[in-house]
């Protein structure tokens, strides 16, 4: 399937900022569920822009601007070419990032007891069926409302909220996982919704390494494994180092923020 994607975010400023810089992780990369036709990114700055692969094999674009402004606009399009692989990544022999690594617990992927429990249905010999257990486990616990978790929301607290978004089923997975010695990381990225509507925001899903099989991918939100209706962005090891944009700015108090996501199959395509 061909994915047509844009992405765009705008911020507005009450006081024109003095100086910005930005992390643009708004590339998607080439991979075994997914290759990339063609993809635009345009932002401020973006022309003079030093461009560099981060810990995590992200493509980021850094961007810098010095004059006042009040308003600013980033927009990403593209088309990517994604294949159904039923979630099933494989193995990474060149991989940038250690399997390791995924196991690090962070601020947002900390377990408690609640967690733990949960993470005993993936503590089986059947590891595959243990975390499609896993997946809906949590989904069962967490119901998904937008607007009753902060921005980066601990697991921990989510879970004990009983609501969230899919950053927050992604993280209690994550922290599930690593809370039993499996390497898990989080994903950001785009999923083509059954009615091809505008999305508020960009999706997110864990991928956990099983043993024999590699990197598969649980969207816990959807209670499914990933198909060619999804579009991986970046990685990370959780909400905040997967971040598409991140950056520091100089001026302007108050920050007005509006994402909007737009996914659709590709219009040649729709007309075969």
């Amino acid at each position: 399937m061909q994915l047509k994607v844009r992405h765009t975010t705008r911020y507005r400023y009450d006081v024109p900022l003095a100086n910005a810089m930005q992390q643009l992780r708004l590339t998607p990369e080439d991979g075994p569920s997914q290759k990339v036709v063609e993809w635009e990114i345009d932002a401020p700055g973006i022309a003079r822009a030093t461009t560099y692969k981060d810990a995590f094999g992200n493509r980021v674009h850094m961007v810098s601007r010095s004059e006042p402004v009040e308003d600013v606009e980033i927009t990403a399009t593209g088309i990517v070419d994604t294949v159904n692989t039923d979630g099933v990544l494989g193995h990474e022999p060149d991989a940038v990032v250690p399997p390791r690594l995924y196991t690090r617990v962070t601020p947002l992927t900390q377990s408690n007891q609640a967690i733990r429990r949960l993470a005993t249905h993936a503590e089986t010999h059947d590891r595959i069926s243990g975390f499609h257990a896993l997946m809906h486990a949590i989904r069962e616990k967490v119901d998904y409302k937008i607007g009753v978790t902060e921005t980066h929301a601990p697991a921990a607290s989510a879970l004990a909220a009983g609501e969230g978004v899919c950053q927050d089923h992604a993280h209690i997975f994550i922290a599930a996982t690593r809370s039993i010695g499996v390497p898990a990381r989080y994903v950001s990225g785009y999923l083509l919704l059954e009615d091809e509507q505008a999305s508020e925001a960009h999706h997110a899903w864990a991928e956990v390494l099983i043993e024999g099989l590699g990197w598969t991918a649980f969207d816990v939100s959807n209670a499914i494994c990933p198909t060619d209706r999804y579009v991986r962005l970046t990685t990370g090891l959780d909400s905040r180092s997967a971040a598409p944009i991140r950056g520091i700015r100089f001026g302007g108090l108050e920050e007005n923020l509006q994402v909007e996501v737009d996914v659709s199959q590709a219009a040649f395509q729709q007309q075969q």
